[in-house]
């Protein structure tokens, strides 16, 4: 007689199904994402320049959802590429010409979703001109605020190794960039957002450097 099919070898246990253990797991996901997709990266610095801007300057409440649902679905967009990425080079071990089109369309839609927020950016702007050039003042302040803020997100998220203190340095210098930046803010929704970026950057650079000093198999 034949023996009977082995069953398929199950996945080995997560730790934790409950609630806050699925938040664990998405922030993983994101920060992995932040790590090893460079464009994650561009985007992420993208979303800290929109940030500073919209803490910036006085807009609107559409014209505040548009920006942060833009960047979001960036965002979204680009976990999501990934995600098939991962699950294309899963299926298939070899070169095949569908799986790298079925990469380059997922691309693509990151990058049409990036050149429209770009583009609605731009509307928002030129709609918004009077209000812009009212703001030479606040503009003045988070340019000089907002370029070595930007520096140290830089330096948080490259890949690069360098010594503990580099990130530890960067880290502390955003936070109180962030902190001067937040005393006169135009909306504490797009400096809320800064921060929150500011912090992913931070547990992605103590993330890879875990990742890098643990003992490999």
């Amino acid at each position: 007689m034949n023996a009977p099919p082995r069953p398929p070898a199950s996945f080995p246990p997560r730790n934790g199904s409950g609630l806050l253990a699925s938040f664990g797991h998405a922030w993983a996901g994101l920060i992995h994402t932040v790590i090893y997709q460079r464009n994650m990266r561009v985007h992420l610095i993208a979303a800290v320049l929109v940030g500073l801007v919209g803490s910036g300057i006085a807009l609107g409440l559409a014209e505040k959802v548009t920006l942060i649902f833009c960047v979001l679905l960036i965002f979204f967009a680009e976990i999501l590429n990934s995600a098939l990425e991962h699950l294309v080079d899963l299926a298939v071990q070899q070169f095949d010409e569908k799986a790298r089109l079925a990469k380059d369309a997922a691309a693509a839609g990151v990058l049409v979703l990036a050149l429209g927020t770009v583009v609605i950016f731009a509307a928002i702007l030129v709609h918004n001109w009077d209000t812009v050039r009212e703001s030479t003042d606040a503009i003045v302040r988070q340019v000089a605020l907002g370029i070595p803020l930007t520096a140290c997100v830089l330096v948080l998220v490259h890949p690069r190794p360098r010594p503990l203190w580099v990130d530890v340095a960067a880290f502390a210098a955003g936070s109180g960039l962030m902190a001067f930046q937040a005393l006169e803010t135009a909306s504490s929704v797009f400096s809320a957002l800064t921060a929150g970026l500011l912090f992913v950057a931070g547990a992605a650079a103590y993330q890879r450097r875990r990742e890098q000093a643990a003992p490999r198999a």
